[in-house]
């Protein structure tokens, strides 16, 4: 079944492409996709990850306007807010009997969940969200409120007082932060997710080489804004969501850098991109569901050259040799800031200077999940930071390298890199391969 659901997909998302266009879904096609996803998930990810954190009952209560983080990761689509009060329950009834998946309502939710509320006005929807509780009397209810994580932290302070008021005074004594369940949902992709995301991946690093060469930039005319402006066209265009503006930068002779500036380059959008250039993007999307994050770089050739000269191309191979080093020390169960320390180690011994600010990647672009260092504090990072690193969860592969480039004059260039990736448990795996080469302008 698995099989043929997937062949299915990936001819939805290959139909009517020819070699300038996106292969991607039509808007009518991509629920079909996502909610088989979803049922995966719900059916199998989430009873194990509630068993893992020891609860036994999960409430998600939303408002229209004010929607919790991670509603829509738990509805069916085509829903895209939620609608009035949509409260969801889910109780563990045990290994064999499974999850429970109800919603009190005024607008059902389909197959994938129950429905327990029969109608009525406000104050009856919330008297039957407090008997729903009352007669699974569960031992830990978790709600999303969080002080740490914004994502965990969903549940407005209206409803949380409505909640109060229909629960018994032993049942309220059993309120319990939800973070780390929804830190370990948001985080935890199944398989299947992973064929949709190495497209999501793919949809973003194409367009990104369509962007950096001579279809897009003629030197002496083309601007930075003229490229960013292209990338964010082609994803309107097609229906992908950008979650932030494309970045356009570049880094040109005869232009120094502090050398403790965090990021070299030049970001006026109407700075024309010339010969001899080294280019910089940074490029967000989503599509089914999963977003991406990829930072490459391109280099405009002078008259006189057919491919990039040895310092530049040393320079990709020390951005590479550098992400080695750091996706050589995930291992399960090391936390973010253990990361940090070992890559640094191994980057000292190696005489590399870098920056290191790895994040993790999914539902969202900045996700929750062990961070591995900020670009603004290359210390440890309380809290968020001392996450653990858990297999089936991917990460932005994220910071600079900054060296010398003999054509420049010995002139120090950084290298910003960033690739979206898995971690299995045992080794991080590119979701659509990773740069090896400058993209060439000619």
């Amino acid at each position: 079944m698995r099989n043929l659901f997937f062949t299915l997909m990936i001819t939805l998302c290959f139909a009517n492409a020819t070699a300038q266009e996106l292969a991607v879904a039509d808007f009518r096609d991509r629920p079909i996709v996502m909610n088989r996803l979803l049922e995966t998930r719900l059916g199998e990810l989430l009873p194990r990850l509630m068993r893992e954190q020891q609860i036994d009952m999960w409430l998600v209560i939303a408002r229209e306007y004010n929607d919790d983080p991670v509603f829509l990761s738990l509805v069916p689509k085509p829903r895209f807010t939620a609608r009035r009060t949509a409260m969801l329950v889910f109780f563990d009834r045990g290994p064999d009997a499974g999850v429970e998946r109800l919603t009190v309502s005024r607008y059902p939710l389909g197959s994938l969940y129950t429905t327990a509320w029969e109608g009525g006005d406000l104050a009856a929807l919330w008297k039957r969200l407090g008997e729903v509780i009352a007669e699974r009397n569960p031992q830990k209810i978790a709600i999303n409120v969080s002080d740490d994580w914004p994502v965990a932290d969903g549940l407005s302070h209206g409803l949380y007082k409505k909640l109060e008021a229909v629960l018994t005074e032993p049942l309220r004594e059993r309120l319990v932060s939800a973070a780390p369940l929804v830190i370990r949902w948001t985080e935890t992709r199944t398989e299947a997710e992973i064929d949709v995301w190495q497209r999501a991946v793919g949809l973003a690093r194409q367009t990104i080489a369509r962007a950096f060469s001579s279809e897009v930039i003629t030197p002496g005319v083309t601007t930075l804004g003229d490229v960013a402006w292209f990338m964010r066209s082609e994803f309107e265009r097609h229906g992908l969501e950008p979650w932030f503006h494309p970045d356009m930068n570049l880094q040109r002779e005869g232009i120094t850098y502090a050398a403790d500036a965090p990021f070299f380059g030049q970001y006026d959008q109407d700075l024309v991109i010339e010969r001899g250039d080294i280019l910089h993007t940074d490029v967000g999307l989503c599509y089914l569901g999963l977003c991406t994050d990829t930072q490459e770089m391109g280099y405009v050739l002078k008259v006189d050259e057919t491919s990039p000269p040895a310092g530049r191309v040393d320079a990709m191979e020390l951005g590479n040799r550098w992400q080695d080093l750091l996706t050589a020390e995930f291992k399960t169960g090391r936390t973010g800031n253990e990361i940090l320390a070992a890559v640094h180690k191994s980057t000292d011994r190696a005489r590399i200077e870098d920056s290191i600010y790895t994040h993790p990647l999914g539902v969202f672009g900045h996700a929750p999940g062990p961070t591995i260092g900020m670009w603004d504090d290359q210390g440890p990072t309380p809290v968020r930071g001392d996450w653990p690193l858990y297999p089936m969860t991917g990460y932005a592969i994220e910071g600079n390298v900054k060296t010398t480039v003999p054509e420049y004059g010995d002139q120090p260039v950084q290298m910003k890199l960033e690739q979206s990736a898995i971690f299995d448990g045992e080794k991080v795996i590119y979701l659509a391969g990773r740069q090896t080469e400058w993209h060439v302008i000619r």
